[in-house]
C-alpha cells in the first residue's frame, strides 16, 4: 500500500538570474506555484497517510515568506540564483527541517512552476 499526498500553494514575486546568457537578467515577476507531494507506505492516526492541516499550513507558511517579493533579496535567494530549481530545493530543505515528516512520510518530490505553462520537479531520491 502506498500513498501520494499533495498540498500547493501560490504567491507573486519578481525574480531575476544574476549571471544568464552572458549578463544579468532583467527584473521580471511570476505567478509562481509550489506543490508538495509527501509520501507514505501506511495510513497513521485517524486513517490519514499524511494530515492535510499541518500539510496545507506549512506550504503556505513557505509561500506567504515570499510574496509580493523580490526573490534576489530573500535568503538564500540573495547568495544562491532564485531559478525554479533553486526554489524548489529551498522547499524541500525547509520541509525537512519542519519537522513535517515525523510521522512516518517521506518528502516525495516538490514542484515548482513559473507561470501557468513551466515548471520544475526536485525529487530528493533522485528518481
Amino acid at each position: 500500500m502506498s500513498f501520494t499526498v499533495r498540498c500547493h500553494a501560490t504567491f507573486e514575486a519578481a525574480h531575476h538570474l544574476r549571471d544568464y546568457v552572458g549578463g544579468p537578467e532583467p527584473v521580471h515577476g511570476h505567478s509562481w506555484k509550489i506543490e508538495v507531494a509527501l509520501a507514505t507506505e501506511a495510513l497513521q492516526q485517524y486513517d490519514l497517510s499524511v494530515d492535510f492541516v499541518p500539510t496545507e499550513a506549512l506550504v503556505k507558511s513557505l509561500a506567504a515568506r515570499l510574496h509580493d517579493r523580490d526573490l534576489n533579496t530573500v535568503p538564500p535567494f540573495d547568495r544562491r540564483n532564485p531559478t525554479a530549481e533553486n526554489v524548489a530545493l529551498w522547499v524541500a530543505e525547509e520541509i525537512e527541517r519542519s519537522g513535517l515528516l515525523a510521522e512516518g512520510a517521506r518528502l516525495a518530490e516538490v514542484t515548482v512552476w513559473e507561470g501557468p505553462r513551466n515548471s520544475v520537479t526536485y525529487r530528493p531520491d533522485g528518481r
